[in-house]
């Protein structure tokens, strides 16, 4: 059987045989990559992949560790423009490598859509459901002040690229996603919020469930009470409005006055940067609504920023904090909550999504609904205040993600859904 995969990256074996930087995201792909050559004789799989590189760069092709790789040209900058080249690359694709299985990682690209365009037999088409934007525009604003969702910064106005213009760019991306879904003869989901947007959008599709496999460095790791920072608290991100980081800032003075040492992590870009005035410059309008916030509510020395971490350092990080936060307006099955939870430390996360699928409110975790700043700064004093209650929480998640996230059934049951495409 041959199996094409569509990622949104190059897998960091490729870039290795290419002599080219290798991207930390998606670290689970490389797994899964490297289960399929493990066994290519007893599933007798020939693996492809293909994935995108910028514009004028020139593309590649080749076998790398045993995969054949292809590269097509898209403008990922601006993934809300659809460019119908890429049907007639990704077509040429698919007559080199004439696969039996067209595996699509995802539905936020345009890719994802000229690809099930181009892919003659949409039977054979099978799209996972990662994100999907058109239903994450609904909540993108996540409560912002009307203000600050229409104004526009210095940078926005280079960009063209206030947050308004942002959701309306994942409007638009949607409109692509919600088209490629209903091309599909096939997708697969993990959770029931998924499930019931595969059913609007293509109800003629098989839906196949399939649980996630997350980065290897989250298997062999432990969270250890006597361990970690007390009172602090770890986001993996919060670069934009959906991931709630204004939520957590809103609540931390409540957290504060009962726990004065408290103090959040936040992973990724450092926002709120404003020393120089090349910051002042480059910073956008959220990151400045979330440096307002840190000024107005005094919490100056209680948010740091840790900057991109890579899968170790993210590792690192997690079994260092004393709870994880995701305060997101929306998600799907969230993986920053999957690896919390497979380390086995307490989790506090916003109720939206399918994350409920993951986590069992009062027993594994603390859910609260996504706009209710007191209910989430009340969640992380729960966490908190009670030691025995942290660990448990934290060894029933670990018992549960062990099971959600396990790679040898999660890997098995691909080869179920390839084989019955």
């Amino acid at each position: 059987m041959r199996v094409l995969w569509l990622c949104n990256i190059m897998l960091p074996v490729i870039a290795e045989q290419l002599g080219k930087p290798a991207s930390n995201k998606e670290g689970w792909l490389s797994g899964l990559a490297q289960q399929i050559l493990l066994h290519k004789e007893e599933n007798q799989i020939e693996l492809g992949i293909c994935y995108p590189v910028p514009k004028g760069q020139g593309t590649q092709n080749g076998e790398a560790a045993g995969i054949s790789y292809f590269e097509f040209e898209e403008d990922t900058i601006h993934p809300e423009n659809y460019d119908y080249a890429l049907e007639t690359q990704l077509a040429d694709i698919l007559n080199r490598f004439d696969p039996d299985v067209v595996h699509c990682f995802g539905t936020e690209y345009p890719h994802t859509l000229a690809m099930t365009k181009a892919c003659q037999d949409k039977s054979k088409v099978l799209i996972g459901i990662q994100g999907l934007c058109y239903l994450y525009a609904d909540r993108y604003f996540a409560d912002l002040p009307e203000r600050i969702v229409n104004r526009y910064l210095f940078r926005d106005l280079v960009k063209r690229d206030n947050i308004r213009i942002g959701r309306e760019k994942y409007v638009k991306r949607g409109v692509y996603e919600k088209e490629a879904l209903a091309l599909a003869g096939n997708i697969t989901g993990r959770t029931d919020w998924d499930r019931a947007a595969a059913a609007e959008c293509s109800p003629n599709a098989t839906y196949h469930f399939m649980n996630e496999t997350l980065r290897s460095n989250f298997y062999s790791e432990t969270w250890e009470y006597d361990k970690c920072e007390p009172y602090s608290i770890f986001l993996s991100q919060g670069n934009y409005p959906i991931k709630g980081l204004h939520y957590m800032l809103q609540a931390m003075p409540k957290i504060l006055a009962r726990f004065p040492e408290a103090k959040v992590y936040v992973a990724g870009d450092v926002i709120t940067r404003y020393e120089s005035l090349k910051d002042k410059i480059k910073i956008g309008s959220y990151g400045k609504y979330c440096l307002d916030l840190i000024r107005s509510l005094n919490l100056q020395g209680k948010i740091e920023f840790v900057g991109r971490l890579d899968a170790q350092q993210m590792c690192n990080r997690y079994l260092k904090s004393h709870v994880f936060v995701s305060p997101s307006s929306i998600e799907n099955s969230p993986n920053s909550v999957g690896e919390a939870m497979l380390l086995g430390m307490p989790v506090v996360s916003s109720d939206v999504g399918g994350v409920a699928n993951m986590l069992t409110h009062g027993k594994e975790g603390i859910l609260y609904p996504y706009f209710d700043v007191d209910a989430l700064s009340e969640a992380v004093c729960q966490i908190f205040e009670d030691k025995e209650q942290a660990i448990q929480m934290g060894v029933m998640a670990r018992e549960h993600a062990q099971k959600t996230h396990d790679g040898d059934a999660n890997y098995a049951r691909l080869m179920e859904i390839y084989h019955q495409i």
